[in-house]
């Protein structure tokens, strides 16, 4: 098994994992339909042979394995050859489980929310600390540099996705992870292709704590109902297998947040009697930190050397991210694309930027949330901002007309609500209407988990250029 060829090799956990692959001395080729910098030069960088597009010409006929990423599915060209072949296949999870994961100790960051901000945090910290650990998150932490590498240190942090693993194996990603240290940052709906409602992705969850050691630990939120009831006895009676700590404001917690301050730079608490202090904004990254500290503290990192590490820590790129400003308007860039991460982001924004008017600028573009299923929420979401502005719904033709979110109902409820709506049906009918309506002082926030077209460097081209006017 000397040759490894990956489907898919362009994405940011599948090109790191290759190119640590080839840093193991294997032969390693793959396939991508966009093979564009930096991820592009970053595995030429390691000589790793790319195909540009799909064919079952691509795959080398040396090929030992084929490493299905989780984006591939029946129809592509590769997984076709490669089950008609009658190769050897496997997921990216159970790769990483076999050649990086087995014997050290992972700490595992779950959730609906915050999993990249708090494994972040958490890896900096042991960075920090000169544990020179492996890590693998899904963005750029701006202290890191990157978003995933394999050392030979005993540590790993992975943010643990609840999707599931690939197109043959629909169990989450995290079951494949080998947990020492699991973080369950909050349960919601989401990933509607995948689950039918949140008590199936408890379930989930559950399974993940069944495979914790007991000389691990399962830190929870104690501030979500969902979380909490990972920890009672489950469908079959049986109480959880692995030591279990709860985390939160709730007077009930085993371990209690407490004497918050929030300043517009940044935010004050104390854990277990000690004060920390992070340059970032909002009660839920408080509690991301707090879960990143507690695990720090469990690999025994001592706390004043957590604490100057989180004073020195820079965020992660699309969380909160300032693009730029022009004319007096600030753009900011965030990840948000569910109701919740939506009124955080907002909420965050207020503390940052007190007075100010906030634009929330939506692009619904996530498996959930171009159905119908936050049709209410996401009108209430979106009312915390100012001005809503809603794009128009893209490839609209994956979802039934019945399932599909409404978007004329969607800027309904927001005028019902006392705002004045925007819904556009491209990126240049937006950037038109907020460089018309946008003033001096005023704060875009730009929330998409995707491109959304390059909608932030337009806005500030629109800006520059209405200031030069």
């Amino acid at each position: 098994m000397q040759h490894f060829h990956f489907l898919g090799i362009c994405g940011t956990a599948m090109g790191a994992v290759a190119a640590a692959m080839a840093r193991k001395g294997y032969t390693v080729t793959g396939s991508d339909a966009k093979i564009y910098p930096p991820m592009s030069d970053f595995l030429a960088a390691e000589n790793i042979r790319m195909f540009d597009g799909y064919a079952a010409s691509n795959i080398p006929a040396e090929a030992d394995v084929i490493v299905v990423g989780n984006a591939m599915s029946r129809g592509n060209l590769e997984v076709e050859a490669v089950l008609e072949r009658k190769l050897y296949y496997v997921s990216l999870p159970e790769v990483m489980k076999e050649h990086f994961l087995r014997g050290k100790k992972n700490y595992v960051v779950t959730g609906t929310h915050g999993k990249t901000t708090t494994t972040s945090m958490l890896a900096w910290i042991m960075e920090y600390t000169g544990k020179d650990p492996s890590f693998m998150i899904g963005g750029i932490a701006n202290n890191l540099k990157r978003g995933g590498r394999f050392t030979d240190s005993e540590f790993c942090v992975l943010e643990g996705d609840e999707y599931d693993t690939a197109f043959f194996d629909k169990r989450s990603k995290f079951l494949h992870y080998l947990p020492e240290v699991v973080i369950v940052n909050n349960i919601e709906f989401d990933h509607a292709d995948i689950y039918n409602n949140v008590e199936e992705i408890k379930r989930s969850f559950r399974h993940l704590l069944r495979v914790v050691p007991r000389n691990g630990l399962a830190l929870v939120n104690a501030d979500d109902p969902n979380c909490l009831d990972l920890t009672r006895p489950g469908e079959d009676g049986k109480p959880v297998p692995c030591p279990v700590q709860t985390l939160g404001f709730s007077k009930d917690a085993d371990i209690r947040i407490s004497d918050v301050e929030y300043k517009p730079e940044g935010c004050t608490w104390k854990l277990e009697g000690y004060l920390y202090e992070l340059p970032m904004i909002g009660e839920f990254n408080v509690r991301n930190a707090s879960m990143a500290i507690t695990a720090a503290r469990f690999a025994g990192i001592p706390q004043e050397v957590v604490a100057e590490s989180l004073r020195r820590f820079e965020g992660v790129a699309r969380r909160q991210q300032v693009r730029g400003e022009e004319d007096g308007i600030t753009v900011v860039d965030d990840f948000a694309h569910h109701p919740t991460a939506i009124k955080h982001a907002v909420t965050g924004l207020r503390q940052r930027y007190p007075g100010a008017r906030i634009w929330g600028v939506f692009e619904p573009r996530s498996n959930t949330t171009m159905r119908k299923i936050f049709q209410n929420e996401l009108a209430l979401a979106l009312a915390t901002a100012d001005r809503p502005v809603v794009s128009a719904l893209e490839n609209k033709e994956k979802i039934s007309k019945e399932d599909q979110l409404d978007i004329d109902k969607l800027g309904k409820d927001l005028e019902a609500l006392g705002r004045q709506v925007f819904i556009g049906q491209d990126v240049p009918a937006i950037v038109k209407h907020i460089q018309a309506e946008a003033q001096p002082g005023d704060v875009v926030l730009v929330m998409s988990n995707g491109g959304f077209d390059g909608i932030h460097g337009k806005l500030l081209e629109a800006f520059k250029n209405r200031k030069k006017d």
